[in-house]
């Protein structure tokens, strides 16, 4: 993951709506959340939340795929994934037994 990339995935999480989104949509993988649910479970109003949903496009963190009359949202795990690396990889420096508590801690839930 590029440098701008993340900083653009990172800043699409800072907002507290979309963090638990994204989190919520994780849990949900890989069924994924229908946008109506997932306005109800935001309290937001249709039109907030759909620009909030926006952003999390944006920065790859969801994909939404129609299914009948549904439009459904599913998280990006790639992203995720890309984005953990990246901050892993530049956190442990190389250095693999600085990351180790991390991935015990991740292996063990």
């Amino acid at each position: 993951m590029k440098f701008d990339t993340a900083l653009t995935v990172l800043a699409a999480l800072s907002h507290p709506t979309r963090l638990a989104t994204y989190r919520l949509l994780i849990q949900c993988e890989p069924e994924g959340l229908s946008t109506g649910q997932l306005v109800e479970a935001s309290d937001l109003s249709q039109s907030t939340f759909s620009t909030q949903l926006a952003v999390m496009a944006k920065a790859g963190l969801v994909v939404s795929e129609k299914r009948g009359r549904q439009q459904i949202q599913r998280a990006n795990i790639d992203t995720l994934r890309e984005l953990m690396l990246f901050l892993a990889k530049d956190c442990c420096q190389g250095r693999a037994e600085l990351c180790e508590p991390l991935l015990a801690e991740l292996t063990c839930c």
